[in-house]
């Protein structure tokens, strides 16, 4: 008779999750591809939950995540229109629902906020889904992870060989300009945040030759790429990847150094690139930023629903700031979901960041939840100059590593190796565990 548990739904969660790298690169609305990651992503989380019990998901990061998507349907559920008297402008009142004035949305586009449900139902059911698994399930997820950025890492490779400008067009339903993704700092983006993991097979998988190649060809393309807030975040989160975890591994000093050495060559060609690039000082993220600020303000309360930054931010811009290109994100995540969100959205912010440092004392045991909260760190500072976590790539691999970090198998695990103690036996060492006899 076979005892061994089943597998399937560690070969389920890694499959959605390395399709999601291979098609999910894209930042435009209405994707199919997108429809598809959210499909795959439910569907399997939904099979994955419906199964026996297995280890206990954490109660803050549930309510948490029940509360994000709470938020989300409640801006798509006809309210009473008084409610809104005062606390927006008028031309950001939301549709009035069945053609009445009596009951409107906080949503100002209602099939913009229900396609971000999705995105954030499908991300949230797949954190849910790995926080279920075994702890051994989920560190067997990373090889689907790596995967899909060699995957990337070679369309990117085989890019910058040919031209400094190749794009791909038809292939997605977005244009490929960099790895598999339409948007180059995105691509830095999943490079810098494989950096940590990398760094962990190196030092504690005992692949250090492997590790240390697929190092140097991470930094070679984040170089290649060009993307500037990749090119210093791909620096300082290799460095602190080494420093972080490389205290408790099995690597060499003299192996640390070579990789310092490294990092030193790889921090002059990084300070050329940046260099050489110009940057815009008038009409930019600053000025992004200022305008959303101003757009928040209007609307405190509510905000204006999931998805519809793009119009709402129109109405806040400055006469001299309009041009033929226009503002399709605020390039700051935090900034976004609050104009977006209102207060409800800034408290969960606020009480995921909570979460996320009161876990830094449990991870701190255990070399692979230090690599993702490393790499969820970074992508959160990331988000401060960019939108990554709109692309379903990212946003995937972001509740890839979050279930990592919030995971309690790990720590058990932990303690169960603990709770060993060693004696001697007849001169014959012995390891048994506590509370059993010799």
């Amino acid at each position: 008779m076979n005892d061994r548990p089943s597998e399937w739904d560690k070969y389920l969660l890694g499959s959605v999750l390395f399709v999601s790298l291979l098609i999910g690169g894209g930042t435009a609305s209405g994707l199919y591809t997108d429809t598809l990651i959210e499909v795959a992503a439910i569907v399997s989380a939904a099979a994955v939950l419906s199964q026996a019990p297995g280890q206990r998901i954490p109660r803050p990061v549930l309510w948490l995540l029940v509360s994000a998507v709470a938020l989300a349907v409640l801006q798509i559920v006809p309210l009473p229109a008084g409610i809104f008297n005062g606390l927006r402008a008028g031309q950001l009142l939301g549709h009035p629902w069945v053609g009445e004035s009596r009951f409107r949305f906080i949503s100002v586009g209602v099939g913009r906020t229900v396609e971000c449900l999705l995105y954030l139902l499908a991300a949230a059911a797949f954190c849910l889904a790995a926080l279920r698994l075994r702890a051994e399930q989920v560190s067997a997820l990373l090889p689907f992870f790596f995967m899909g950025v060699i995957c990337n890492g070679l369309a990117g490779a085989i890019q910058y060989s040919l031209s400094d400008d190749v794009a791909i067009k038809g292939l997605l339903p977005f244009t490929i300009n960099a790895g598999l993704f339409a948007n180059r700092n995105h691509f830095a983006a999943l490079l810098f945040v494989s950096i940590p993991f990398v760094v962990y097979h190196g030092l504690f998988r005992g692949r250090l030759l492997s590790g240390s190649l697929g190092l140097v060809t991470l930094l070679l393309l984040l170089l290649a790429a060009g993307s500037r807030a990749g090119i210093l975040i791909g620096l300082a989160i290799t460095v602190l990847s080494v420093i972080f975890l490389s205290a408790r591994s099995r690597a060499s000093g003299f192996s640390v150094l070579l990789i310092f050495v490294g990092l030193s060559i790889y921090t002059m060609g990084a300070w050329t690139k940046i260099d050489v690039e110009a940057i815009d000082p008038a009409f930019g993220r600053g000025e992004f930023a200022r305008t959303t600020i101003e757009g928040i303000k209007d609307n405190w309360a509510t905000g204006v629903g999931f998805g519809n930054f793009q119009n709402a931010y129109q109405i806040y811009e400055r006469e001299g700031m309009i041009f033929r290109q226009y503002v399709n994100h605020a390039h700051n995540e935090y900034l976004e979901i609050a104009f977006e969100g209102g207060i409800p959205a800034i408290l969960l912010m606020a009480g995921y960041f909570v979460l996320l440092f009161a876990a830094l004392a449990r991870v701190r045991r255990d070399p692979l939840q230090k690599a993702a909260f490393l790499s969820v760190s970074f992508l959160l500072v990331h988000s401060l100059v960019d939108y990554p976590l709109r692309t379903g790539a990212l946003a995937m691999t972001f509740a890839f590593m979050n279930a990592i970090i919030f995971h309690r198998g790990f720590a058990e695990r932990l303690s169960r190796k603990s709770e060993v103690i060693e004696i001697d036996h007849n001169g014959d060492k012995l390891f048994v565990p506590i509370g059993t006899s010799s």
